[in-house]
């Protein structure tokens, strides 16, 4: 079997599951032989192997099915990075861009203020300081905490971002926590920044599993979390394409034991959520979520209802509100 033959058998089979089967079955090629897309698309009668025209038969029976390309290959591009996936973790979304963007925009600024320094974070719930201090004698470093992490692609990328892209040095970099109640997911996470991370950069990171704040006792500068969010009776709908993505991840509606909440609005997680994160935040420090274009007015509400300051709406690159912003009261 030639690419071509592969790339047209592939997209004859998935065009009833996918929207652009031709470019799924060029991922999939790309995978498969570990080349580019020009590869690929300059190399169109080179021969597969027998091995590789076996596994690529696989991989095409398992996407006519539903999985998606992203958990065939094992990983997934998000801002810029290519991150590893399983279907222990949501595969990245580029509605979730937004959520690094504004993260990165704040931290930058702080940073660039002099801020970082001015808060002892992330402190411990009697108080013992658990940040390193600046080089310098500074004082501690900001401090994040990515609640709900999965595969840890916000936290990272804000990092990778911080360090590239804004060229923030190293002795300036927040430290960061990165919070799940999935040790299956933290696992994902913590392969993820050992692959993307340096040595020096890991030691800025440390990963809980918690159910919500219930293991992270510490106070941060920053909480950011894109936790689950889909109303109860359409998580489980959205997965009957058989994309097999963790309902853990989706279903906003259930309460802390686990159980149904009795709520249908998707918010029940990001009530607990934004409670717990009020009494974790340093004060003025800032509080950014992910939500549903559907209920992000409503997460804004019950923000303004409880204490949050300067609570906006962030739109991602559809136009649709995606992200609630707001910060702790200031003392």
């Amino acid at each position: 079997m030639t690419i071509q033959e592969a790339k047209k058998f592939a997209a004859q089979k998935i065009a009833a599951v996918s929207a652009s089967p031709e470019l799924d079955a060029d991922v999939l090629l790309q995978a498969l032989l570990g080349r580019d897309k020009t590869f690929v698309l300059l190399n169109r009668t080179f021969e597969l192997a027998p091995e590789q025209e076996a596994r690529f038969l696989e991989w095409t029976a398992a996407r006519a099915k539903g999985l998606p390309v992203a958990y065939i290959t094992g990983k997934k591009e998000f801002y810029g990075l290519d991150f590893f996936v399983s279907q222990s973790v949501l595969i990245p979304k580029p509605d979730t861009e937004i959520l690094v963007a504004r993260a990165v925009e704040i931290l930058s600024a702080r940073i660039d203020s002099g801020a970082s320094g001015t808060v002892s974070t992330p402190k411990t719930a009697g108080g013992e300081n658990h940040s390193q201090a600046q080089e310098g004698g500074g004082g501690p470093l900001l401090s994040v905490c990515d609640m709900c992490a999965g595969s840890g692609c916000v936290a990272i990328s804000v990092m990778r971002t911080l360090i590239d892209g804004e060229r923030v040095p190293l002795d300036l970099i927040p430290t960061f926590v990165l919070a799940d109640i999935s040790a299956a997911a933290l696992e994902v996470a913590q392969k993820n920044a050992r692959a993307l991370l340096s040595s020096q950069e890991l030691e800025r990171v440390k990963f809980v599993q918690s159910n919500l704040f219930d293991n992270v006792p510490f106070k941060f500068d920053m909480i950011l979390s894109n936790p689950p969010y889909i109303p109860h009776g359409q998580a489980r709908g959205l997965l009957a394409d058989g994309r097999s993505e963790p309902l853990l991840a989706l279903d906003g509606d259930v309460s802390a034991n686990g159980d149904f909440s009795g709520t249908d609005d998707g918010l029940e997680v990001f009530r607990r959520l934004a409670l717990e994160a009020r009494v974790r935040l340093a004060p003025g420090g800032d509080f950014l979520c992910e939500t549903g274009e559907y209920n992000a007015d409503a997460a804004a509400a019950f923000l303004r209802a409880n204490g949050y300051k300067n609570v906006g709406i962030e739109l991602d690159l559809e136009g649709q509100k995606r992200v609630v912003c707001a910060k702790a009261a200031s003392l």
